[in-house]
């Protein structure tokens, strides 16, 4: 099928621009000057390769603390940021300046200081002489200028208004009043100790957050990215509306990769945007929902961007919770998006792309096959390693390593067979989709970096950090052997493309240096900020203005916080909108919702600052995302932006959702029936909810029946709100149940508890809170101290002797010598949820029933909605 487009697909080179403006520096310098950037770049990647591994303990030298690693990491950042990216749009792009050298060198000097001077650091804490703090000032104005030649100006004006803050204090309104700090302090805190620039953030993005970007990039390198893109166009390319499901597809499987919105949009969207437009779509939803998709790959579990793992150090969890908690939403987004584009697909009556012919039966048998395969294949692999461990013991792991090579051969030897599929031309005038498992043999190496990534975070629950050095080890030995081994088994010249595949190998280095050069400006910008909190005692601040502006109100208060992500988001980065809306925002959610009496779990009230900094990279007037799907589509971004924002709303929904239901995010969900459930309801809800928000159920829907969809899709997510109303939900025991809750409890539990007390303040506050318990011990009270809370008794009550620093207990609020007086437990003959799921999954079919009894025979109305 093909059709008239509105204008031609906007040109390679400008694309590249952007996505190099965006990520990498728009800068590309000849000569000279270009292999010293490539060679500090590949150093750069080598030095956190080296950081990560075990390899300094096992040689005993190279070993570097924390602080060490982090200086490091920012000097080098530094220096990429002014060698790689123009002052201005009109700054040369072929050569680098004499000043920007000049800035570069004294970026790197500052960024590297706490490493180059740490002893002598170490000899005066709280001392600093003039040449530290010399240093210190250059520090923050070359940083400050890094950032707006690499993340804009946006970022720049929070930092300034946060440095304003401290200075001006004595002259705020009474609710942020505070005394100031001096320009030693100031300089001292945010600089030369790690509570500012040189703080948690920066720390993982030095631990974690650069291999994984590392880890994507190479794989992309490989060829990784453009055989997920074939794969689900093979897949999905036949269904009506197939290229728009394409694009949500791939950017989903590029979300296991890819920390960046706009690098997403650009790898998948010069061949969906356009594809997608040829089915009938208009430019601005092919742009719009390719953008949708893409700034989802972000919330995607395993790598969900650079957030995900500063969530490790604000939550206080494991990773692997982590990706548990963060699953069912980024799915239902997903799944949500997909039956949004089908909905589009009906109204414009768009046919799918023709495919080969096959007969049903033989299609059914593959399909079969494939999906049979994949379950004996994931079952081999996961009880053969654990019975590889039990059987091999600690030589389990060389007879692994040796097995996992076997099988890399193995997949290069099948893949050589066969020749290299390239990607349809989305401007040609027909399209020939090629069957799945002709796409799949070509590529089933890809899998392995994966499948090591995930064992590592999800089975031996390895640190971040660790997971991603192995999978990047993985990846790097595929980027370097797998073109020669091609060559070999089809029987090609090998030097070649060894050679080749060296090139390959060191530009992925680089590249993946460039693309963290943004990171790790943006993480220690948003430093700053942490550090303004921490000294000026903001963070209480906070809490007492949005409860003065929200009046208390829980809704309110979530509404305003979801507005101020949004705008600071605007030209922000998503990690650093995190860093900053979570470390002034997540604990006045927190502490505003324990007062009300809602115990929202901490990893609610992050997840739902992550998902709207995320919003901001598609919501107009700066949504980077949809800046680069209108490039493609030569369509207004503006208006591409308000469609995206549209698509949106599903996922700007889940957040509010798993605040009040926390079992979307299966919390407290405690066996596979009531896992299955759960998934199945929300599912139906999410679906409902586009159906909604489309106007279009089975046909288009009347005023009357899309608010009773909207009914049914909030019955269906918040149940409780309904049984409420004839039923209490709760109800609060004595403290003196406490042991015997905490020693029943399962694995990673949250309970809730009543404390009251007096804050710091001196206020007299009773608030409830969500406590994480995690492992299983048979002594209750190690079990409390493990999630960072000793009590002791007093009469029918409990003190609290100790929290713990940096512990869960800590994180929502808890406090020495507050009195724990209540356990909050399940209400006993609460009627169960399906009073309410059966009824409102029932008005939901008879809507269908109605919509199709009325269905005109148009073909666009006459196909059902299947998908």
């Amino acid at each position: 099928m093909s059709t008239t487009e509105k204008a031609p697909l906007a040109p390679s080179e400008e694309l590249e621009r952007l996505v190099a403006e965006a990520d990498t520096g728009g800068r590309k310098p000849v000569g000279l000057a270009a292999t010293l950037i490539t060679a500090v770049a590949i150093a750069w990647s080598l030095f956190q390769i080296w950081y990560a591994s075990p390899l300094p303990f096992v040689f005993g030298f190279g070993i570097l603390n924390d602080t060490e690693a982090r200086s490091i990491h920012l000097g080098l950042a530094l220096f990429l940021a002014f060698a790689a990216y123009p002052a201005f749009k009109s700054s040369p792009r072929t050569y680098v300046p004499v000043i920007d050298w000049v800035l570069a060198a004294a970026g790197a000097f500052a960024g590297a200081y706490l490493f180059l001077f740490y002893r002598e650091l170490a000899t005066r804490p709280g001392q600093p002489i003039t040449f530290d703090l010399v240093t210190a000032g250059a520090g923050i104005v070359l940083l400050l200028e890094a950032t707006r030649r690499s993340l804009g100006l946006p970022m720049v004006f929070v930092a300034l208004t946060f440095i304003a803050f401290t200075f001006g204090g004595p002259y705020m309104p009474d609710v942020l009043l505070h005394k100031g700090a001096s320009i030693s302090k100031f300089l001292q805190h945010q600089w030369l100790t790690t509570e500012g620039v040189f703080g948690i953030a920066l720390g993982v993005s030095t631990s974690f957050v650069f291999l994984f970007v590392l880890f994507g990039t190479l794989l992309e390198k490989a060829g990784g990215g453009n055989w997920m893109m074939q794969i689900s166009i093979a897949l999905l390319g036949h269904l009506r509306g197939g290229p728009a499901k394409v694009a949500v597809v791939s950017s989903a499987l590029n979300g296991v990769v890819s920390g960046s919105s706009v690098s997403n949009v650009v790898s998948g969207g010069i061949f969906t945007i356009p594809l997608m437009k040829r089915t009938g779509l208009s430019g601005v939803k092919a742009g719009a929902i390719e953008a949708a998709s893409s700034i989802n790959g972000q919330i995607m579990p395993p790598v969900m961007g650079a957030a995900a793992f500063l969530m490790v150090e604000y939550v206080g969890i494991p990773y692997a919770q982590i990706v548990t908690h963060a699953f069912l939403p980024a799915v239902a987004s997903y799944v949500a998006l997909l039956y949004i584009v089908h909905l589009e697909a009906l109204k414009i009556g768009a046919q799918p792309i023709a495919r080969e012919p096959t007969p049903a039966k033989t299609r059914l048998l593959r399909t079969g096959l494939g999906v049979s395969g994949i379950i004996v294949v994931l079952g081999l692999l996961y009880y053969g390693v654990l019975g590889a461990q039990a059987a091999f013991g600690d030589s389990a792991a060389w007879i692994l390593t040796a097995a996992g090579l076997v099988v890399y051969l193995a997949t290069i030897a099948y893949a050589a067979r066969h020749p290299d599929l390239e990607l349809d031309d989305p401007d040609a005038p027909i399209v020939t989709l090629p069957r799945a498992w002709d796409v799949a043999r070509t590529g089933l190496d890809f899998i392995i970096p994966l499948v090591v990534l995930l064992w590592c975070l999800m089975v031996e629950e390895m640190s971040p950090g660790l997971s991603a050095f192995w999978a990047t080890v993985s990846v790097i030995g595929i980027v370097a052997t797998r073109r020669p081994l091609l060559a070999l088994f089809r029987r090609q010249p090998v030097g070649r493309a060894a050679a080749a595949a060296y090139v390959d190998l060191m530009d992925g280095l680089a590249l993946g240096a460039r693309n963290m050069i943004g990171i790790a400006i943006a993480t220690a910008t948003a430093g700053i900020i942490v550090g303004t909190v921490t000294l000026t005692g903001l963070g209480l601040m906070m809490t007492e203005f949005v409860e003065f502006l929200s009046g208390g109100n829980v809704i309110i208060m979530l509404v305003l916080i979801a507005l101020i992500s949004l705008v600071l988001g605007m030209g922000i980065p998503t990690t650093a909108n995190y860093i900053l809306v979570a470390t002034l925002m997540a604990p006045v959610v927190v502490e505003l919702g324990a007062q009300a009496g809602l115990a929202i779990p901490l990893i609610a009230v992050h997840l739902f600052v992550f998902y709207f900094g995320i919003m901001a990279d598609i919501t107009p007037p700066v949504g980077l995302a949809s800046f680069a799907a209108a490039a493609i589509s030569r369509e207004d971004p503006i208006k591409t932006g308000f469609q995206g924002a549209f698509y949106a709303m599903r996922t700007a929904l889940l957040p509010f959702i798993f605040i009040f239901n926390p079992a979307m995010l299966l919390i407290g969900v405690d066996s596979w029936v009531d896992a299955a459930i759960v998934i199945a309801v929300n599912m139906a809800a999410i679906l409902l909810f586009s159906a909604a928000t489309m106007n279009y159920f089975a046909t288009r829907s009347r005023l009357w029946e899309t608010a009773v969809l909207l009914i049914v899709c909030f019955a269906l997510f918040r149940p409780d709100w309904w049984l409420n109303r004839f039923h209490a939900p709760t109800v609060e025991l004595p403290a003196s149940e406490l042991m015997d809750r905490v020693s029943e409890a399962p694995v990673n539990h949250r309970l809730a508890i009543v404390v009251e007390g007096m804050t710091i303040e001196g206020e007299d506050v009773r608030k409830t809170v969500s406590l994480n318990l995690g492992e299983q011990n048979p002594a209750p009270r190690e079990r409390l101290r493990a999630a960072g809370l000793t009590v002791v008794p007093l009469g029918d009550r409990l003190t609290i002797s100790n929290v713990s620093f940096g512990s869960y207990a800590e994180r929502v609020g808890l406090e020495p010598g507050f009195q724990l007086v209540g356990v909050i437990a399940p209400a006993p003959g609460r009627p169960s949820t399906m009073w309410v799921y059966i009824p409102a999954l029932a008005i939901a079919g008879l809507i269908w029933w109605l919509q199709r009894r009325r269905m005109k025979p148009a073909a666009e109305e006459l196909s059902p909605v299947a998908a």
